[in-house]
């Protein structure tokens, strides 16, 4: 175990180098420049500010200068908020990803789950068909749209819900509901598909031959080996809604670390879309590795690759 989990963080370092190079010449490529929205600003201005930041470098110099500073976490001054570095930026925003990203991974995770087991059991019958119509839609339907329509019924026509904000619980329902439903859609369709699957096993037959109950069949035998895919899916998920769902808290107006990446890009702000860029491939190799780790644990049969053998 020990020796695999060293050779995953190796992978790690690796793919942390080429997701770094590739956003780095991803940025050169891009025109423009992040003063370039400075429409008033000076030349003379404008190419102490390129001294400032290493601009006017080589590329080569540049790109070492990255590599240096993603691999020691320094990501130095935001070219765009002046005197705030990206380091702060990040530990500002996100606990506040973090908490909207756990509420929106329970309710994506539950109610996925939940409309998996009944669509399962019921297959082929009107449960079935409710569950599936609304798992598609979860899928069909982007979040930013869902986003707008939940502000327009829930905060404006029936005022339950505020509109955009963050100032306490009641401001995380509707982005955290934007967020899990396009989530819960997909894992009520790995679940459907995985409990099936198990239903048609012998030792499901077996056990209801024996006269346990539907939902206890559920419960104890078919409901874990059924959520493997899930835990397969819960990698890319914890990664994606933990760092902040950059739409979404756009649209919300939540103070998170997603708001930040949008804001970079449009600005132009190298730093902090390096920085964004390595703490997300960071959390979401790191999501992987954990994933890939409690397969041993869910399923016993499956070996991990480079573990001891027993």
């Amino acid at each position: 175990m020990l020796n695999y989990i060293l050779k995953r963080i190796l992978y790690i370092f690796v793919a942390l180098f080429v997701i770094i190079s590739a956003t780095f010449f991803l940025m050169k490529l891009a025109p423009g420049s992040p003063f370039a929205s400075e429409r008033q600003l000076p030349p003379a201005i404008e190419q102490q500010l390129n001294e400032k930041y290493g601009l006017d470098n080589p590329w080569y110099i540049q790109y070492k200068d990255y590599l240096v500073s993603s691999f020691t976490f320094d990501f130095g001054e935001s070219m765009k908020y002046k005197g705030r570095s990206v380091n702060d930026m990040i530990s500002e925003g996100f606990p506040v990803s973090l908490v909207l990203g756990i509420e929106a991974m329970i309710l994506a995770i539950g109610l996925g789950i939940l409309l998996g087991v009944i669509s399962a059991l019921y297959h082929n019958k009107f449960p079935d068909y409710v569950s599936t119509v609304i798992a598609v839609l979860g899928i069909s339907v982007p979040s930013f749209i869902l986003a707008g329509l939940l502000q327009l019924f829930f905060s404006l026509k029936l005022g339950w819900f505020p509109v955009t904000g963050w100032k306490g619980f009641i401001y995380t329902v509707l982005p955290a509901t934007a967020i899990a439903l396009t989530h819960a859609g997909f894992i009520a369709k790995l679940t459907r598909s995985s409990m099936l699957e198990q239903n048609n096993s012998e030792y499901v037959k077996l056990a209801r031959a024996k006269g346990i109950g539907k939902w206890s069949v559920v419960f104890k035998h078919s409901l874990r080996n059924a959520l493997l895919p899930v835990v397969t899916y819960l990698g890319p998920l914890t990664a994606g809604v933990v760092t902040g769902s950059f739409i979404i808290e756009q649209i919300f107006a939540v103070p998170g670390i997603g708001r930040h990446f949008v804001q970079s890009i449009t600005n132009r702000d190298y730093t902090t879309i390096m920085g964004v860029t390595v703490f997300y491939s960071i959390i979401l190799l790191l999501a992987v590795l954990i994933v890939d780790i409690l397969y041993q644990f869910i399923d016993p049969r499956i070996k991990l690759k480079g573990a001891k053998k027993s």
